[in-house]
Parts: structure tokens; sequence; C-alpha cells
């Protein structure tokens, strides 16, 4: 009998897509930071520990569910003196992006990260506790039908749990853009003359593209590209205000050339850079 400060590992050879780990006695066990392939969840049983989830640090008990994305460097351990157990459950990416977008949760045919680390749901716990204790069973009906029946009620948790969480990312757009992409806009702003792809700025706030994408637009009007183009605009008039040469004022704004600053810069002022140089203004009205 396997002593129970050891981890249970449950594997199925026809479900290798998923993995199952156990932790009855863990308040010795300690995890360096480490990142995992696949979608991970996992449920505290009992006791406290510190969960730390790429930047961002959380306090998690029994009751709590918790959940990594692929790639993302994580660690959770007990507090002192707490006792600790948990369930931990990782997931084949590619397996979970093929059932999601099957059941019409996802719309791409490639992981979307849902944004949330932690999640208090007495409904998704215990649902979840469920499919983990019968995973873990020998076998449910027979030995034929096990995988089969075992493959169903993980894909029946999965869907509940997607459609939540996809929900719940959707509820809370207006409280990340009010944080996460203001960030995005500073950043734009301060770089403006740079042409760092936005799959890399996605990546460096920790975003999925499409999701930044919609959830900027959403905020500001504009995608992130045209929100670069206007801050170079903006600078360009307030360069031709003192008459530097256009093509000067294009080059030094990040334009590759003047076409492109003039047809960018009149689809913004309505004015050509030119007409916008000629304009007068009447000082009478400052005397």
């Amino acid at each position: 009998m396997t002593p129970s400060t050891h981890p249970l590992f449950w594997r199925d050879d026809k479900l290798p897509f998923v993995e199952l780990r156990q932790v009855l006695v863990g308040q010795n066990v300690s995890y360096a930071a480490h990142s995992h392939k696949e979608w991970s969840i996992g449920a505290i049983l009992d006791g406290e520990s510190e969960f730390l989830c790429a930047n961002r640090r959380y306090y998690v008990a029994s009751g709590d569910i918790v959940m990594m994305d692929p790639n993302v460097v994580h660690a959770c351990n007990p507090l002192p003196d707490s006792p600790w157990s948990y369930y931990m459950m990782h997931i084949d990416v590619d397996w979970l992006v093929c059932f999601l977008h099957s059941e019409g949760i996802i719309q791409e045919d490639r992981f979307q990260p849902t944004h949330v680390d932690t999640l208090k749901s007495p409904d998704l716990y215990n649902g979840f506790i469920d499919l983990a204790q019968r995973l873990m069973q020998a076998e449910l009906s027979g030995f034929q039908t096990a995988s089969i029946e075992k493959e169903t009620l993980l894909k029946s948790y999965l869907a509940a749990l997607f459609q939540h969480l996809y929900q719940q990312e959707k509820t809370t757009t207006k409280q990340v853009a009010t944080a996460t992409l203001v960030q995005v806009a500073a950043y734009l702003d301060t770089h403006y003359l740079e042409d760092t792809t936005i799959e890399k700025i996605s990546q460096q706030f920790n975003l999925s593209t499409s999701y930044l994408i919609r959830a900027f637009k959403q905020h500001f009007n504009m995608s992130p590209h045209a929100y670069r183009i206007n801050q170079r605009v903006i600078h360009g008039q307030q360069a031709l205000k003192t008459g530097q040469p256009i093509a000067h004022v294009a080059h030094t704004v990040g334009f590759n050339d003047q076409a492109h600053f003039q047809r960018a810069f009149k689809q913004r002022v309505a004015a050509t850079p030119k007409q916008y140089m000629n304009t007068k203004t009447d000082s009478r009205h400052s005397l």
C-alpha cells in the first residue's frame, strides 16, 4: 500500500491526454518555480498554501481551485504549520483545444487563455473533486467501458468549467481594460517609434493576441496598431508646427516613407501635411 506521504498518480493508456495526481500529506513538500506544457487545474483539499502564478501571488485554502495556462511559471507551497492535500490534473493542450472547439466553446482552433488563476465556486470545486475520485476508481462499470465513461465525465466537467471561465472573462473585460489595457496603451505611447509586433506585446502583458486586439478595440475604439499609428501622427503634427520638412518629419515619427505618412495623416487630420503646415493662425485674437 502506498504511504500517505507519497503522491498517487492516475493514468489510463486509453486516455493519454490526461494525468491526475493526489497528495494527501503534503505539508513537507516544497516546489520550486516551474511550468508545464499542459493546461493544469488543481483543488485544495485541506490546509492553506501560497500560490504564485507568473507574477501574481494568492493565498488559497480548502475549497479553492487553481489553474495554470500552458508554460506559465508557477509554484504552490503550504503555509508554515499548515496541513496540505490536493488534487492536480494536467491536460494535453491540443486535445483540449480540439474538444472545446468541437463543442463550440471556443471559435478559434487554438488555445485561448482564460486569465483566471484561482476560482471560488462550490459547484465547480465539488464537481472537480467528484471527477478526480471517480477517475481514480479502479473501474466504473467494467474494464471495457471504464475508460469511455471516464472520458465522458471529464468532457462534461471541462465543458461546464470553460463555459464558466470564458463567460467570466467577458464580464471582467472592463476591469482588465482599466488596468492591463491602459498599460498597453502607455507602452505604445512611449514606444510608438518601434515596430514591435502585436504578438510580442501580447506576450509581454500575458495576453493572447486575439484577446488583446478585441479588448483594446472595445476600450479605445481602435486596434493597437491603429493606436500606434495615431501616436505617430500626433507627434508628426507637433513637428510640422515647428516648420520641419515633411519628409524629415515622416521619417522621425516612424513612417517608412512620406507617402505612407501623408496617407495616415490625412485619414486622421482631414488635411495633408502640407495643408496643415500652411494653415495660418490669426494672431489678432491674441492681442
